[in-house]
């Protein structure tokens, strides 16, 4: 959460990946290796048509690995000024989108269930507007950026 100037509050969320790109080639690496020896092996024995599906293993995993990493690019980027909140989503292959809440009337809400200690959605709350934001946040950093927005909002700007 960042302060860039004295009449603007703003929170840029990005989502978590512990994988980089070394890890990724590393574990294609050994994904690919394992499914070689499985595909060899059962070529010996004259199974060959599952030497082929192990290389298909090799290709969703490589597919499913592009998704997630597309998926971390994401950014949403919250702004709070004087008269509005301001809300811009920006996805790979998506155009941006950005939707404007007049500040006095956005509630920030976060569903919990108290009695199972779970943690729900943060949604922006503006009439019958109801948005989403963080999903891919951990639920303790959704409950945290509840707290933050809440206190931006309750500061009275003039």
């Amino acid at each position: 959460m960042d302060m860039s100037n004295g009449k603007a509050w703003q929170a840029t969320l990005t989502p978590h990946r512990s994988l980089t790109r070394q890890g990724f080639l590393i574990v294609m690496g050994l994904v690919a290796a394992v499914n070689l020896a499985v595909g060899a092996l059962f070529m010996a024995i004259g199974a060959w048509p599952v030497a082929g599906f192990a290389g298909l293993d090799v290709l969703l995993i490589w597919w499913a690995f592009r998704v997630n990493f597309a998926d971390a690019r994401q950014v949403e980027r919250i702004s709070i000024t004087d008269h509005e909140l301001v809300l811009d989503r920006l996805r790979e292959n998506r155009p941006p989108e950005r939707q404007r809440f007049v500040r006095r009337w956005v509630r920030i809400e976060l569903e919990e269930d108290r009695d199972r200690e779970l943690i729900g959605r943060l949604l922006l709350v503006s009439g019958s507007t109801r948005v989403a934001v963080g999903d891919f946040l951990a639920p303790e950093e959704r409950r945290t950026l509840a707290s933050a927005l809440r206190a931006q909002l309750a500061i009275p700007r003039i």
